[in-house]
């Protein structure tokens, strides 16, 4: 497991396909259960797998944060990742992955790690469909071939985990924004597109308090058929586009469809190629931003930081006016 970083760009072009690499974890059993389920974490916000390593518990600190680690001169908080679930690990508590969310950089300590698998996003299943537990966003299936399957992983909602445990202010500032102008046509919508509850949540403040209209959507394809819906109604009614549509932001991690494909689906049809798309995502690192780039989205904007938001509306619905 620790040369699973040697073949980034290789992950990074997965994206093309609507792809990506599921790292599957154990965390124990939960209370009266014998059986341990399979957890999973997206590979690209992983930044190091490495065994339990002595802790500094910190003045003030309370489970489930279990200290801090000094690596490599960074000091990394350590969060305790079967007590947020709800698990006790059999084993103990034996490995590290730190992982690198929205410019913040923390540890996960888990029971072990079992594999990388490698899968498409129409394998994942949102919350919504009926799964529990506040702190596992989606389910994976893992056996493409066979819908039936019972071998599945819960992928962690670790932007939840963050947002409810590690101090400070996640939901960025908006004392700036009433000095911005949003410049788009009465009647339009924004098309938003994110599976994370937290993530839906900070968005719908921050463009409320910008004063623009929005759709919400829960994944890649929801937004996808909406934005096709708006298009065909555009038509029909001999409207400019730009009249339904202001703007889609998109998170990049979703189930069923990915930002990147969202966005290439978007800038491959004629009469949907210049709607201005925002990415906006915890995914950090420059191979990623270079991949937005590579499929045409207008901007790249960080979770969960509201002004920097702002901004890129505030020019992507300017460079627009000039199609």
């Amino acid at each position: 497991m620790e040369n699973f970083q040697k073949d980034i760009e290789e992950r990074t072009n997965l994206t093309s396909a609507n792809k990506f690499e599921l790292l599957l974890f154990q965390l124990g059993a939960a209370p009266g259960e014998e059986r341990s389920e399979l957890f999973g974490i997206n590979v690209f916000k992983l930044s190091e797998i490495m065994p339990m390593m002595p802790l500094t518990k910190a003045v003030g600190m309370s489970p489930p944060l279990l200290g801090m680690i000094n690596v490599r001169g960074k000091i990394i908080p350590v969060i305790d990742l079967p007590a947020v679930v709800g698990c006790t690990p059999k084993t103990g508590l034996n490995i590290l992955l730190i992982t690198e969310y929205a410019r913040s950089v923390q540890a996960f300590a888990v029971e072990s790690v079992e594999d990388i698998v490698r899968l498409d996003w129409n394998q994942v299943l949102t919350a919504e469909t009926g799964i529990s537990g506040g702190y596992t966003m989606s389910m994976a299936r893992l056996d493409a071939d066979n819908k039936d399957t019972s071998r599945m992983a819960l992928i962690v909602d670790v932007e939840q985990i963050l947002f409810d445990f590690i101090p400070g202010d996640r939901s960025g500032q908006v004392e700036s924004m009433t000095k911005k102008r949003f410049k788009f046509k009465p009647g339009a919508v924004a098309v938003v597109a994110d599976d994370s509850k937290v993530a839906r949540t900070l968005l719908e403040q921050g463009l409320t308090a910008m004063e623009i209209p929005f759709t919400m959507h829960v994944t890649g394809l929801d937004a996808w058929n909406k934005v096709k819906e708006l298009a065909s109604e555009a038509q029909a009614e001999q409207r400019a586009l730009s009249e339904k549509i202001s703007f889609v932001l998109t998170d990049l991690e979703m189930p069923e469809m990915d930002g990147f494909t969202l966005t290439r689906n978007i800038r491959s049809t004629e009469f949907l190629k210049h709607i201005p798309v925002i990415i906006h995502s915890s995914l950090s690192g420059n191979a990623n931003e270079e991949h937005v780039n590579k499929v045409g989205a207008d901007a790249y904007v960080t979770k969960f930081e509201v002004n920097e938001l702002a901004t890129a509306i505030q020019e992507s619905l300017e460079q627009a006016r000039a199609y």
